[in-house]
């Protein structure tokens, strides 16, 4: 699909410079731009780069002054990052704009699919599951029984969602990501006979879920995601854990049974926290760190594993990296010690 720097300054309520009819069809960084492609200039460190650019339009601050001729058609604009950002919202909102229910897709006759919903090759949507409006559901996809799914949902490629579950409205969830599946529970007293999960999974409106990540069922109960929740690609879940309103989890985080999270917090990739702990609100913990004890107090922020209050543990830290050497120190001094006793 093509736009003209006319569509587009329009659009973005900008001014142009240049060909106002010439079309483009995709998008590029300024240093890399392509005839028939759009780029901005933001940051001065690439201003260099406007000058050489091959791109066919190019976003702008309103106070930009060249001082070489350009090729590009110039859209100035208040503020070119934002108004990118917006552009690319859009082009994002007509790439993935699909509707039509496939043929060779898999609906039970006791399911429900509100209007305007895209349902691809391979979905399955099992026995009276219920679709709300603008769902797009894409190959592959699995929609167990008994589940329900919010408007204005994306479910990509090859996601699958356990009976029972809920989802939200405006919900993004990524190709791969498992929802509902049972929960790690063994009766070890018992010869490790499995337990039954018989809970489900309740993702409330505007969380977004990266790829392959997997959210357990709950043993007995639900395992809540609140709104606003964002996981990166690669976490896992586990039963009864809830995560609440606007917490922002990154890649490879582990959260165990039974923890709840507060809410605004924020983990960097690789973070592991036991079961059964409460995390206060506005939590924020450093990457790779283990947190093994609850903690209480609004708005602390850790590091370490075990994990330690951050100012404690960077302190500390100029002592680990000293160790061997403040070890050789101890070792010198016991011998001059036992030279004089």
């Amino acid at each position: 699909m093509k736009f003209s720097a006319q569509q587009i300054a329009a659009a973005l309520n900008g001014t142009i410079e240049g060909n106002q009819a010439v079309e483009v069809n995709s998008i590029s960084k300024i240093e890399e731009g392509k005839p028939g492609s759009i780029s901005f200039l933001a940051n001065p460190k690439y201003t260099q780069y406007i000058y050489s650019t091959q791109a066919s339009i190019v976003i702008v601050n309103d106070d930009f002054k060249p001082t070489e001729p350009i090729n590009s058609t110039l859209i100035r604009v208040k503020n070119a990052e934002n108004a990118f950002g917006q552009l690319l919202e859009m082009y994002n909102q007509v790439k993935l704009n699909k509707s039509g229910i496939s043929e060779i897709s898999f609906i039970h006759s006791s399911s429900t699919i509100g209007s305007d919903c895209y349902v691809g090759e391979y979905a399955v949507i099992a026995e009276n599951a219920k679709i709300g409006n603008n769902v797009k559901i894409y190959p592959q996809v699995y929609i167990g029984e008994n589940v329900t799914v919010g408007d204005n949902t994306t479910l990509f490629a090859g996601v699958k969602i356990y009976s029972d579950g809920v989802i939200g409205k405006n919900c993004i969830i990524h190709s791969g990501t498992v929802i509902g599946s049972d929960g790690f529970r063994f009766a070890l007293q018992d010869g490790g006979k499995k337990i039954p999960q018989i809970g489900n999974v309740v993702i409330e409106d505007h969380v977004e879920i990266g790829s392959n990540c997997s959210i357990d069922r709950a043993t007995i109960g639900s395992t809540i995601l609140r709104s606003g929740v964002k996981l990166d690609n690669l976490v896992h879940i586990a039963h009864n854990v809830e995560i609440k309103e606007n917490s922002y989890l990154a890649a490879h985080n582990v959260i165990a049974g039974s923890t709840t999270v507060g809410k605004n917090c924020m983990f960097s990739g690789q973070v592991g926290i036991v079961g059964h702990l409460t995390i206060a609100d506005n939590t924020v913990i450093a990457a790779q760190s283990g947190i093994s004890k609850s903690i209480t107090k609004n708005g602390t922020a850790l590091m370490g594993s075990p994990a330690m209050e951050i100012n404690k543990y960077r302190k500390n830290y100029i002592h680990f990296r000293n160790l061997s050497e403040i070890v050789d120190k101890i070792n010198e001094l016991e011998k001059l010690l036992s030279k004089n006793s």
